[in-house]
């Protein structure tokens, strides 16, 4: 069975095939096929995504007549075929499918259905972008878009289904554009931006749990029959559940079996649901939580859902988290330092929190640049009335009791001890106890009639207000220009609940949540265009929005206010299945660690947080004369090894949830280095020399372990291993690194 494709335009090797007889879409990159088919009643159905098969994967599909399933109207007595069975590229909601749903709408005579069918396509050159949202974006060259076309059967709502296609990078990118051709409203309730259904094989799911200071956890189970969810109704995409999911077959391991990954583009409240039915078929729904989601769509109005991207492997995790990291690296993150060597840098935040002034900050500076520190960070507390989290936000001007003299002139001293400098902003929140609350109480997301929920002592500015973002820009604008700026810490430290704004009329405040990340993205992007040469960091409470939403303008985002080296192995090891090392802040910080209490040693803390864009949490001018050096040659040590660590492949060699180290490497793409790193958690007596193999060598050539003259094949270093160091005590530090002879 051939595909019998026709090729649009006479190109024989485009990524997009249409066999226009039978109506099937075949999206092919280097390694994978998607495939689709719009069949004898316009249902567009899923046929396959796995592996290339050079097949029409419809003859899988073989359905029974299964009891209290229906039938549509259209298909007559043929009760072999239903929409509660048959998998679908974009399911409707109340005609007949009574699994999860894609898309839900309320039409202005009070009814909820949505039957979409097939009305047309196009096939395009290049990437398609989506309006306000943040995507992957790719060259003319390395990329098709398909639009697939769908309208209702009995109302004039139309849905375009748009695919990404990135060959190289074995990607499928999915979102959809819902338009109101009709001159009635029609009221969204729910949009996802992917619906998935896998129709063969038994599958497991790995999700990323978590909370503040313990974020990203990796959980692998079995998925059972009915429904199982990760989500986020905090407004961000949170602590607590990643906008990310994989599955995987039961014997996928990093290095064999089949295994997909979905990576929602967005930083809000998030939802992905996973049905397994009463045929044990999946069904993965992905986008905008619904919850918190209404839309109206008025006369002729499109709305857009963001991204997600779409990955398969069938040499299991590894692979896929490659995928994933040169996707997110090179077609998420932009600008200056999207691929560019990131500075070391020293935040005072742990060393000082709100207790420092111009003196206190310069005394560490001075000893930061004698140790080799390329940038020092002022955190929190440089503005307005705040010496502690209890006021202040909102009021972006320099607190000249703390800097005297004020910031041009700290930032003046700093630079001339060789060092730049970067400051933090919590842009998005106010104080009650601020100038700013005061002038515009307005301006604060609070319920009238209602007390607010706080967090962390603070309320949360409306970002769909225009007078809001306009200010926000004004004045972090005058702060970065009032001095030498080189990097900005954006931070936001509390979840988004009392969901009202006076820009929306009472019956459309169902669309406010989704609208404060517009705002939020809106603000982002003119202030990463006005100050393109200011690296600028994401954070929230550390790693409550790390998704490739905000990547998309923050090329690196703090991972955890957990510091702790152990606790950040477990942290740093779910971040990596998705998102790229150079995308995660990661210093060292002092012990009795400030969140666990726990003691690690000094060159364990370093290894753990070079795994990172590295930097320092802590008084340098507290540490001992030899942790001072060690301090020197562990920052000559981190800018050695950065191209490699940021530029290589990252391997997890061990699972730091269940093994007994955290071991992890970074191989040069052509295998001709490798830098073993981690830590062994216990000291064992009597016990043998723990041993890993390792990843991503040339198994012919011959590779040195510097320091020593032990030469190895990298078959023997692949198969047999290599020996780690003898542990002594306990976190005792591994850092290995060969190179080819």
């Amino acid at each position: 069975m051939s595909y019998g494709f026709l090729y649009p335009e006479g190109v024989l090797d485009m990524a997009i095939k249409i066999n226009t007889e039978k109506r099937i879409f075949t999206l092919e990159t280097k390694h994978t096929m998607y495939q689709m088919q719009a069949d004898t009643y316009g249902v567009l159905r899923h046929l396959w995504y796995g592996a290339k098969t050079g097949c029409d994967m419809s003859y899988l599909q073989d359905y029974p007549d299964v009891g209290f399933s229906g039938n549509p109207h259209d298909a007559g007595n043929d009760r072999t075929y239903s929409l509660d069975t048959l998998p679908l590229e974009y399911a409707g909601a109340g005609i007949g499918d009574f699994r999860v749903p894609a898309v839900e709408a309320v039409h202005a005579d009070g009814s909820c259905a949505l039957d979409l069918r097939y009305y047309s396509h196009t096939v395009k050159q290049g990437k398609y972008a989506i309006a306000g949202l943040p995507a992957l974006y790719a060259g003319e060259d390395e990329a098709e878009t398909l639009e697939v076309v769908l309208r209702d059967t009995a109302s004039a709502v139309e849905v375009t289904l748009k695919y990404g296609v990135l060959p190289e990078l074995d990607i499928v990118t999915r979102c959809a554009e819902i338009r109101n051709l009709g001159e009635a409203p029609v009221t969204l309730t729910k949009a996802a931006s992917l619906c998935l259904d896998m129709g063969q094989g038994s599958w497991e799911w790995i999700h990323f749990y978590g909370r503040h200071a313990m974020e990203r956890q990796a959980e692998r189970r079995p998925l059972l029959h009915g429904i199982q969810e990760s989500s986020s109704t905090r407004g961000t995409s949170s602590h607590h559940q990643n906008p990310t999911v994989l599955l995987c077959t039961p014997d996928c391991t990093e290095t064999s079996g089949a295994c997909v990954g979905a990576a929602l583009v967005y930083s809000g409240s998030h939802q992905t649901k996973i049905e397994c039915d009463q045929l044990g078929q999946v069904r993965v729904v992905m986008g905008i939580h619904p919850d918190l989601f209404r839309w109206e769509l008025g006369a002729g109005e499109c709305f857009a859902t963001p991204e997600v991207l779409l990955s398969y492997s069938s040499t299991g995790l590894e692979t896929l988290s490659h995928q994933f990291h040169r996707a997110i690296r090179e077609h998420i993150c932009r600008g200056k330092y999207q691929l560019a060597e990131r500075p070391v840098l020293i935040n005072n935040w742990e060393a000082t929190y709100f207790g420092f002034d111009t003196e206190k900050i310069l005394h560490i500076a001075e000893e930061a640049a004698r140790l080799g520190v390329d940038m020092l960070v002022l955190d929190d507390g440089w503005f307005g009335k705040r010496d502690d989290d209890c006021s202040g936000l909102g009021d972006w001007f320099v607190n000249e009791k703390k800097l005297s003299g004020g910031l041009h002139d700290l930032v003046e001293k700093i630079k001339a001890m060789g060092m730049r400098f970067g400051i933090w902003f919590e842009p998005e929140m106010i104080s009650e106890d601020s100038d700013l609350y005061r002038t515009h109480p307005d301006w604060a997301i609070r319920i009238p009639e209602r007390s607010p929920m706080r967090g962390r002592y603070q309320l949360v500015l409306d970002m769909t207000n225009p007078e809001v973002q306009e200010y926000l820009f004004r004045v972090m604008s005058e702060v970065l220009h009032s001095a030498d700026i080189s990097y900005v810490k954006w931070d936001m430290n509390r979840s988004i609940s009392d969901w009202y704004t006076q820009t929306l009329p009472a019956d459309r405040q169902g669309e406010m949540p989704h609208r404060y990340v517009l705002g939020l993205y809106a603000l982002l992007e003119r202030l990463t265009a006005a100050f393109p040469e200011v690296l600028f960091e994401g954070c929230s409470g550390g790693g409550g929005r790390f998704d490739a939403g905000m990547l998309y303008y923050c090329p690196q985002i703090w991972c955890s206010d957990d510091t702790d080296a152990r606790e950040r192995t477990k942290i740093q090891y779910g971040t990596s299945f998705f998102y790229p090392v150079s995308a995660v802040g990661s210093h060292v910080s002092t012990v009795p660690n400030h969140q666990t209490g726990r003691i690690t040693p000094f060159e364990t803390r370093a290894v753990t947080a070079m795994a990172g864009s590295f930097g320092y949490e802590l008084d340098l001018n507290l540490l001992s004369d030899a942790e001072k050096q060690a301090v020197t040659e562990q920052i000559q040590q981190f800018k050695a090894y950065g191209p490699l660590i940021h530029n290589g492949r990252y391997y997890r060699l061990t699972n730091p949830m269940t093994d007994a180290e955290a071991i992890w490497a970074f191989a040069a793409q052509d295998g001709s280095e490798i830098l073993v790193q981690g830590m062994i958690f216990h000291a064992e007596a009597n016990t043998l020399r723990h041993q890993v193999k390792l990843r991503g060598l040339c198994a012919e050539k011959q590779y040195r372990l510097d320091g020593t003259e032990q030469v190895y094949t990298g078959a023997a270093l692949m198969v047999g291993g290599v020996l780690l160091p003898k542990a002594w005590g306990d976190y005792t530090p591994v850092s290995m690194h060969f190179t080819e002879v």
